[in-house]
């Protein structure tokens, strides 16, 4: 046992970069002895999470979904607005009922559970579900996977914020993108391999292997060791409303990090629109479904390390270099309707175009969530991440439908340049951040 202590404190030394596992900061003390068991067990856990956002992505994997099974067109419009806001807009309201908890972790196991559950049960759509109905089924199925994954998210980063220390969270994050990057490549490879088949079973198959992801994560999570914390300063809904429209006035810094968040969805925004821009030269084949998926996974394999590693030593720099990457990607992306139609007709530009903005992707979420858990100190880090997910959910709803309507009636390649401009206005609101890490 005292062996396997010793090889796991030195690989955890070797991942980190760092040859003291002691060091401790922004932590309980009672928690720096388990930091390298914690560290693996976040590893894995991140890794399930990870891989099953892929593998159920509103972004790919969805779309296929509603095509298949017969769905109405309109409906792919809602995937990624309820993915995104139906996720980020309760967890305000949760915040207070968390933390009356001592040990957090059982709400992340409760929403990992719950997402295992809404996967399957997509699953079983993908084999079943038929029209209009099974349309509505999937939407009402995607729902709840995004109040559990809210739920998950507000309760991981404050189990994050107690067991792992400061300057160590980013390179936790980017090793669990990196590998879960990897296996989601092997995925998207296995799915080219179908190309004009029908996608029915293969379908149901990534939708089964997400429901493990996220079995796999709740397992973990259960495992880990967590210092009870303090459960003072619970709030309800109105409470903790109230509060929260106070730290918005009172911390001009908060105030500052949801302004450069909030111009920062341009990446998640673009994502889909140069998604489609390939499909409509690809087809809706599942060959090509696969190649999205393996260049997502390879881009998330290469950049997340190197983006978490950056973000434990300046998560502003990162929030503002993944702004300025997201402006050129969008600008490349749009000046592809220029180049000569052997270029243009084909789904290549758009694939590249694709894996550069995922991998810059990449940094707006790692700069991001840094930067939140390292900003908020351990009395209020659940308020902080609530409140500032809750805004971020309710400016996707809007900005996703005045989006959609810009894309009607403008074109996708206009919408790009207009998500450029946004990136490079988010760009200069993080450049103006203050240093959280030091």
């Amino acid at each position: 046992m005292a062996a396997t202590d010793i090889s796991q404190t030195r690989l955890f030394e070797w991942l980190t970069g760092d040859d003291d596992s002691r060091m401790c900061r922004d932590i309980p003390d009672e928690a720096c002895h388990e930091q390298p068991r914690n560290f693996f067990l976040h590893l894995l856990a991140a890794l399930g999470n990870k891989l099953a956002d892929e593998l159920a992505s509103a972004r790919l994997v969805l779309p296929w979904l509603l095509g298949v099974i017969g769905a109405p067109l309109w409906m792919v419009g809602l995937l990624v607005p309820i993915r995104e806001s139906g996720s980020l807009l309760p967890q305000l309201f949760v915040a207070g009922f968390i933390r009356l908890k001592p040990q957090r972790k059982w709400a992340w196991v409760l929403g990992g559970a719950l997402q295992a559950v809404a996967a399957l049960l997509l699953a079983l759509l993908a084999l079943f579900g038929a029209g209009g109905l099974g349309g509505g089924l999937v939407l009402a199925a995607l729902v709840a996977l995004s109040l559990a994954r809210g739920l998950s998210s507000i309760a991981t980063k404050d189990v994050l914020g107690k067991t792992i220390s400061k300057q160590r969270r980013g390179t936790l994050m980017g090793w669990s993108g990196s590998v879960a990057g990897a296996v989601t490549l092997l995925a998207g490879g296995v799915l080219m391999l179908f190309d004009e088949r029908p996608g029915e079973l293969a379908l149901a198959l990534l939708l089964g292997v997400a429901a493990l992801g996220w079995a796999l994560n709740a397992l973990c999570a259960a495992r880990i060791t967590e210092v009870p914390g303090a459960v003072e300063g619970g709030e309800n809904a109105w409470d903790s409303i109230k509060l929260g429209l106070r730290l918005m006035r009172d911390d001009r810094a908060f105030l500052h990090f949801n302004m450069a968040r909030a111009l920062l969805l341009s990446s998640a925004l673009a994502l889909p629109y140069i998604a489609l821009l390939g499909q409509q030269q690809s087809g809706t084949q599942l060959g090509g479904l696969g190649l999205l998926i393996v260049i997502s996974g390879l881009a998330g394999m290469l950049a997340s390390p190197i983006w978490g590693k950056r973000a434990d030593a300046s998560s502003r720099q990162v929030m503002r270099d993944a702004g300025l990457g997201t402006t050129l990607c969008c600008l490349l992306v749009a000046a592809v309707a220029w180049l000569p139609s052997g270029w243009s007709e084909t789904v290549w530009p758009y694939a590249l175009g694709y894996g550069l903005l995922v991998v810059v992707h990449a940094g707006v979420r790692l700069g991001r969530k840094t930067y939140l858990v390292d900003m908020a100190g351990q009395d209020k880090r659940a308020l902080y991440v609530a409140l500032s997910n809750t805004l971020t959910g309710a400016l996707m709803l809007a900005i996703g439908g005045v989006i959609g309507a810009l894309a009607q009636w403008l074109g996708t390649t206009a919408l790009l340049v207009i998500l450029a401009l946004s990136a490079l206005g988010a760009a200069a609101s993080a450049h103006r951040l203050p240093e959280v890490e030091q």
